[in-house]
């Protein structure tokens, strides 16, 4: 049963379940308040250039791949993709240097010269180890849908393989199990900062997410444009089998009628009739009321203290000396534990790592610009542009901060920097309700990867999709999220069709198990 579905939000998750739902014959309305499709995935302009304001690491191509396909289309026919032979450099101090290969041969090499034989060793057994859990958890938890512990996850993986559900290592922290591979501390710190990607504490997050270095390791992929870039290529693909774009114009309200979704409000007082309605937002703006108080029973509450980290992110065109930048790279703090505490009691960090991608460069360093070049540079910080005011003073406070760490590490920014800051304030501004935090709900403790909002909500007719969704943060797992939201419409509309094969204008459909919790 084809049927008509309204996405709102035209981020990354909107956009994947865009394009299957089209191609799949629905009819689908992709609204955002936004002039642009990609969500966070944008441009803003500094000193003339087009600067990415948003993620820049992108990973799990064959996610994408498939969105693609599933359109009859390729991916290489819309965007230059090239594989990095980089994937990111790190530093610690003068003379401290380290670069991880796409090629793992190199990488064990690079650490072995590093930090000696009993280092690469370590990191031997860490890519086993990450490797593992990355293969238990892909199909049976990463791509599907929501599923509760344990049992219901061990159903999945297989009642045989009990040993692989205690191999996921969800009760020890990835900082603690990260001391068992590298005695080093700086190895343990460069291993450790992957669970920034979902935008939490390596000292709170349970070892599981030792998977995410083992999905960079598979491959970090550059493409000419940056994300925003991707963003427009699923826009077209999706547009090319009939889905239309609401663009620059906002929802206010998701209509509930007889307690299923039936229609959203837009600021403009119209409405648009939908058989199934998808939140490509935070679920914490849906479940605040943002749309509608009908709407915001769909999914529940979240504490503030549960949000994921936000960010300080200096945007600027600017002339750097000294550090040999790559595409991706690192400088870390001379002491995790403090940066961490710093964010946890509210403040950004006074002696912050430092994660700084210069946009014209390739991963080898090479290209470096004659003059200016673009540069997004982002420092970890607590989500609390809701409640805080960052003032001139402080935002002047952190920018020095930051060139300090940078400077310790041999890289030197042009001062004054020419350059626009996006603080936790401007992040709130872009998802309300979500105090700045990029994504969503924070990984800490062993039940924080099933407390994430599922696919279904409390209401029929309405889903959830993005990057503060299952199956988590980052551009690949927002897009999977798509996926899931996308299964789970065709799905419902098609059992409407059987069990209501005869529609009723102002009839009460009835409840279908596949909708009633939460997911």
């Amino acid at each position: 049963m084809s049927g008509r579905v309204v996405i709102i939000g035209a981020g990354m998750g909107g956009l994947a379940s865009a394009v299957r739902l089209a191609a799949a014959g629905h009819e689908v309305t992709v609204i955002d308040k936004l002039a642009h499709v990609g969500g966070k995935a944008r441009q803003i302009a500094v000193d003339a250039q087009p600067v990415d304001a948003g993620p820049t690491v992108f990973t799990l191509k064959d996610v994408f791949d498939e969105v693609f396909a599933c359109a009859g289309e390729r991916l290489e026919d819309h965007l230059l993709v090239r594989q990095a032979s980089v994937l990111a450099r790190h530093a610690w101090g003068p003379g401290e240097q380290l670069d991880l290969h796409a090629d793992p041969r190199q990488s064990e090499q690079a650490i072995g010269e590093f930090a000696g034989a009993g280092a690469a060793h370590g990191y031997r057994a860490f890519r086993a180890e990450a490797a593992r859990i990355y293969g238990i958890l892909d199909n049976s938890m990463l791509r599907a849908g929501k599923v509760s512990w344990p049992l219901p996850l061990m159903w999945r993986i297989g009642l045989w393989r009990m040993g692989d559900l205690l191999a996921i290592r969800p009760y020890e922290s990835l900082w603690k199990v990260l001391g068992e591979h590298f005695a080093d501390q700086r190895l343990r710190q460069l291993f450790a900062r992957y669970s920034t990607y979902c935008g939490s504490s390596p000292f709170a997050t349970p070892a599981t997410l030792m998977l995410i270095a083992h999905v960079e390791s598979l491959g970090v992929w550059l493409i000419e444009g940056g994300m925003s870039a991707l963003a427009e290529a699923l826009r077209r693909v999706a547009q090319s089998k009939g889905a239309q774009f609401r663009l620059g114009q906002a929802v206010v309200q998701i209509d509930v009628e007889q307690g299923r979704a039936r229609a959203v409000t837009l600021a403009n007082g119209e409405r648009i009739a939908a058989d199934a309605v998808v939140v490509n937002a935070d679920p914490a703006a849906l479940g605040s009321g943002m749309l509608g108080e009908e709407a915001a029973r769909a999914v529940p509450g979240m504490k503030s203290g549960q949000r994921s980290l936000s960010a300080m992110v200096w945007l600027a065109h600017a002339r750097t000396r000294g550090f040999p930048l790559s595409r991706h790279n690192v400088f870390f703090s001379p002491d995790y534990a403090r940066e961490f505490a710093d964010i946890g009691a509210g403040r950004p960090p006074s002696d912050p790592s430092v994660y700084v991608c210069a946009q014209d460069r390739d991963a080898t360093g090479q290209g470096e610009p004659a003059v200016r070049e673009r540069l997004q540079v982002i420092v970890n910080a607590p989500a609390n542009g809701d409640v805080c005011r960052y003032s001139p003073e402080e935002r002047m406070r952190c920018t020095t901060a930051m060139m300090r760490s940078l400077e310790r590490c041999g890289l030197e920014l042009e001062d004054p920097l020419p350059h626009s800051l996006l603080t936790p304030n401007e992040f709130e501004d872009l998802s309300p309700s979500t105090g700045g935090a990029i994504y969503g709900r924070a990984s800490h403790g062993w039940a924080a990867s099933f407390l994430r909002q599922g696919t279904r909500t409390r209401i029929p007719g309405l889903y959830c999709a993005g990057g503060s969704t299952h199956p988590g943060a980052g551009v690949p797992m927002a897009a999977l999220s798509g996926r899931l939201a996308a299964q789970q419409v065709m799905h419902d509309l098609a059992s409407m069709k059987r069990f209501h094969p005869v529609a009723m204008p102002g009839g009460m459909s009835m409840r279908s198990a596949m909708t009633d919790g939460t997911g």
